[in-house]
């Protein structure tokens, strides 16, 4: 369901909630009810709310009843009747006095561990109110049930179905709201302008006009600024006048920038708003055109429509994704990392450690040993720098700088229960220990308003624990995220390697297929002509040899990046991977094959890895899997497995003693040398001459769908045939004028034989055809007999004079284990090879008997799925659509196959690939 239909409905119901009296016993079903099908119309209720819980006291063994609790998410509800006081203490049935959270958390505490809540929530029918429990140390979130209250913050609620794990679903959904009012603004600032008026000379106008607006819009919500809605107020009385507010915004932005005892003394409202310094205001930008209905959008939609103090800054990139457009987005690769992701890197890179320090020394009981090793902890974490040399927005430094002072906060929490005084400038963990490069400069801008916000934050939870106020302006100058390249400068040149303990980031996801000119010869400057198959691997592998050549002047550095899984996949491992470690790269953890889901409003979904290194070996190592099961490791190779270093390169030929997998032809003939069915039929029509020509023919997605299309195969035709049907006459000098055309000296080479395919390939024999690309959703790759007749194109791989029992090797659950570890992608499709995946492979050693065996389970599959000749390859091996005996068969041959291995019937397909290495070595 859409945001819009969900405010609406929820708008609608306070006007019900408000007329009724809003008793807790009779009531607190059908309101929470009403509210969870705003979200999802079709809920299942009984499934998803569970009403008068039972818990029970360890002490009394007296049973209490929880009001409500979402399974799904978490969520424990403790309802009041609309005459309590959601603060106010109720005295209970054992005559304490406890306030609705107090009384919800005792229940909370009797919940077994796994149904332990997320968050609480406390209503009276009048507020919501919700506590994460996540941040104990942060005051809930109020939502006044009324029209006005949920106009505002119907995306808080969210939470109730939407299950999350370490970030608040309310900053999220607050977040994803920002970022879409942002890209709308931006959008509607573009409309003012004419095609040839725009280029990046406005971008760059636009970019910081969004951001300065971005600042002030946070900085009236979290009172950074002196009053609530002050930015807003202000400017409101100038927006029913484009030239007047445009005047007053330049002018706010300017004193923004000046020092008060600079100030005009009579500019008595603008001189209300603090000096903000920082460099956010200092440049003197422009102010792109704008409209009274703008005027309107920002002043009443934007700033007094909404609540941006809750905005999470870690994931405040998904404002600058939001700008722009999916092809930008290609072009730059940047996906934009969910706080959970990078807190997968950074956690296991050096945060978890110092959590874990950190609850340690809470835990020690002397007080002065105790007090001691929390000043030196402070201390430690105040001397770590770390850099992001792809920073983008500054989620990944966001993200660390924001756990940095959460432990920092724990530090000064715990000194001040001791007892001890604390200071006047109690803060030491600072935004000058955060380094990046980033090659956008809205980017850049982005990333430090990020850690501004950030900064102010972490500093508000501070003030909370200490009870002592802290200046919260001027802002901190930023002067370690630079606007550059970072594959284009030495990274020493910005920062010494003898600062830099972590190096982390997420750079850039483009394989070598989509890469620009630009950055082909990026990878080409970095890795050098002299580099195996250059030309081959992925962009963000750049990034890992800059870092390589980084660490190698202070070999401590520990890094740790988020990567498409295709370096750790096909030809890249070899060409890309063996060079770096044979000169001394370790892998010290890894995140095997996991899916991403981006923070950006446009979601980004690929295959991830994430690889830790560095140059010194570590003795805990870890390979973690999609399911979070953290695996020990002796050695982490460059598969991300537990095992030595072994190498899978391209061969010409089968490592045993196996027919030959070759290629399809390839066609390069512009499309007038291939037919579909009904082009074959109107041609035949009017041309019968050609039907001696025709052959059946299939490229891949032919071979999947089971419908091959047709080609002229003028192979064997003589110059007068081919003359003597002008339809094939006519189509061959087309394909004579396409090759010509061509940009490929090779394919203009091949116009002087026009009736010829690029490559020929012609079966002599019936053979297995298996398609070159295939999509990662199945478990098998459909694999098949084909008639000799059938021409293959280059999309499928063909085995001549292939036997029942090779069919059955190849199509087992062992070769396709071998295949999703060996193979490359296609985006996220498998890219079968045969040079890689087929040629590497290792047989077993079989007897006739085995032979025979393997061979009558093949022909059960293929005689099973004679029965469902209607249905295509895709429908037959879909996951869920895939027929009961079919799946029945692939499992009897499976468990044949396994045993051939000496592997169990249950064997993880993990140790399916180890069992292959251990062969090959």
């Amino acid at each position: 369901m859409d945001d819009k239909t969900i405010k609406q409905k929820l708008v609608v119901l306070t006007k019900f909630w408000t007329s009724q009296n809003g008793y807790e016993k009779g009531q607190t079903q059908q309101f929470w009810n009403s509210i969870l099908r705003c979200f999802d119309d079709s809920i299942n209720l009984s499934q998803s709310i569970v009403y008068e819980k039972q818990v029970v006291d360890p002490e009394t063994n007296n049973t209490h009843f929880i009001d409500a609790y979402i399974p799904k998410t978490r969520v424990l509800i403790e309802q009041k009747s609309s005459r309590v006081a959601i603060d106010k203490p109720e005295q209970q049935s054992d005559g304490t006095k406890l306030t609705p959270f107090q009384q919800a958390s005792r229940y909370d505490n009797w919940l077994p561990l796994v149904e332990k809540s997320r968050y609480i929530v406390c209503s009276n029918f009048k507020i919501i109110e919700i506590h994460d429990r996540n941040r104990p140390l942060e005051p809930p979130t109020m939502i006044p049930f009324t029209e006005e209250g949920i106009e505002k913050n119907f995306f808080r609620l969210k939470f109730l179905l939407e299950p999350e794990s370490t970030v608040s679903a309310l900053e999220i959904a607050v977040s994803k709201m920002a970022a879409q009012l942002i890209g709308n603004l931006y959008e509607d600032i573009l409309k003012l302008y004419k095609k040839d008026e725009i280029n990046e000379d406005l971008f760059h106008i636009i970019n910081v006009f969004c951001v300065r607006l971005v600042f002030c819009f946070y900085a009236e919500d979290a009172l950074i600024f002196r009053r609530k809605d002050m930015f807003g107020q202000y400017m409101k009385q100038f927006n029913k006048n484009r030239d007047e507010f445009r005047l007053h915004l330049k002018l706010l932005f300017q004193i923004l920038n000046t020092p008060l005892h600079n100030r005009d003394s009579e500019d008595i409202a603008l001189n209300e708003f603090p000096f903000a310094n920082g460099g956010l205001f200092d440049k003197e930008t422009p102010l792109p055109r704008l409209s009274e209905d703008i005027a309107f959008k920002i002043t009443q939609k934007i700033s007094l429509g909404f609540d941006w103090s809750p905005i999470n800054p870690a994931i405040f990139g998904a404002m600058f994704e939001s700008t722009l457009s999916s092809v930008a987005r290609r072009e730059g690769g940047m996906h934009y990392t969910t706080t959970d992701n990078i807190d997968k890197a950074v956690g296991t890179l050096f945060l978890n450690n110092l959590r874990k320090e950190l609850a340690k020394i809470v835990e020690i009981k002397d007080l002065d040993t105790k007090i001691k090793q929390l000043f030196d902890f402070q201390d430690k974490i105040s001397k770590i720098k770390v850099l992001d040399p792809a920073c983008g927005s500054g989620n990944f430094l966001t993200h660390t700088y924001m756990e940095l002072r959460r432990l920092e906060n724990k530090v000064l929490y715990e000194l001040k229960s001791c007892g001890v005084e604390i200071p006047n400038n109690p803060i030491k963990v600072s935004l000058s220990q955060f380094y990046g490069f980033e090659i956008y400069e809205f980017a850049v801008d982005t990333a430090k308003t990020a850690l501004w916000i950030s900064q102010n934050q972490m500093l508000q939870e501070t003030i909370e624990i200490l009870g002592q106020q802290l200046p919260e302006l001027p802002l901190t100058t930023i002067n370690t995220i630079h606007h550059v390249n970072a594959l284009e400068i030495k990274w020493e040149d910005y920062v010494s390697p003898a600062k830099i303990n972590y190096i982390t980031g997420n750079p850039p996801f483009v394989g070598y297929s989509w890469q620009s000119k630009r950055q082909k010869q990026e990878v080409l400057n970095i890795f050098g002509k002299d580099w195996k198959n250059v030309g081959k691997i992925d962009y963000v592998t750049c990034w890992y040899k800059k870092a390589y050549d980084y660490i190698s002047e202070n070999s401590t550095i520990q890094c740790a990046f988020v990567s498409t899984n295709s370096i750790c996949q096909g030809e890249q491992v070899s060409s890309f991977w063996k060079p770096l470690i044979t000169n001394g790269l370790k892998i010290n953890f890894a995140y095997s094959d996991f899916k991403w889901e981006s923070d950006s409003t446009d979601m980004a979904r690929v295959h991830c890895i994430i690889i830790g290194f560095s140059l010194l070996d570590n003795d805990d190592k870890i390979i973690i899997s999609e399911d979070g099961k953290i695996n020990n490791a002796k050695h982490i190779n460059a598969y991300l497995m537990d095992f030595p270093d072994v190498y899978v390169e391209p061969q010409r030929k089968p490592i045993c003693d196996v027919p030959e997998m070759q290629n399809g032809g390839k066609p390069a003939e512009g499309g007038f040398l291939i037919l579909t069915e009904s082009e074959k039929e109107e041609i035949l029509k009017e041309n019968p001459c050609i039907k001696k020509f025709l052959r059946p023919y299939m490229m891949g997605k032919d071979f999947i769908m089971r419908k091959p299309r047709w080609c002229l195969w003028l192979v064997d035709a003589k110059p007068n045939e081919i003359k003597s049907c002008p339809e094939v006459f006519n189509r061959v000098k087309q394909v004579r004028e396409y090759r010509l055309k061509s940009k490929k000296k090779s394919t203009q080479q091949k116009a002087e034989t026009p009736m010829l395919f690029d490559e020929i390939r012609e079966c002599f024999s019936d053979y297995i055809a298996i398609p070159k690309v295939s999509s990662e959703r199945r478990k098998y790759i459909p694999i098949d007999f084909l008639s000799k007749e059938i021409i293959p194109g280059d999309k499928l791989f063909m085995i001549q004079n292939a036997d029942l029992y090779t069919f059955g090797i190849i199509t087992s659950i062992v070769h396709m284990a071998w295949m999703r570890f060996s193979c490359g992608r296609l985006e996220v499709d498998y890219s079968y090879s045969n040079t890689i995946v087929y040629n590497n492979f290792v047989w077993p050693n079989v007897s006739e008997k085995q032979k025979e065996k393997i061979s009558k389970l093949s022909q059960k599959i293929i005689d099973i799925r004679l029965k469902y000749k209607e249905s295509t390859f895709a429908e037959l091996y879909d996951n869920v659509l895939m027929p009961k005996d079919l799946r029945a068969a692939h499992n009897d041959l499976d468990k044949a196959v396994l045993a051939l291995y000496n592997l169990p019937s249950n064997a993880s397909e993990y140790e399916m690939v180890k069992k292959i290495f251990s062969m090959l070595t």
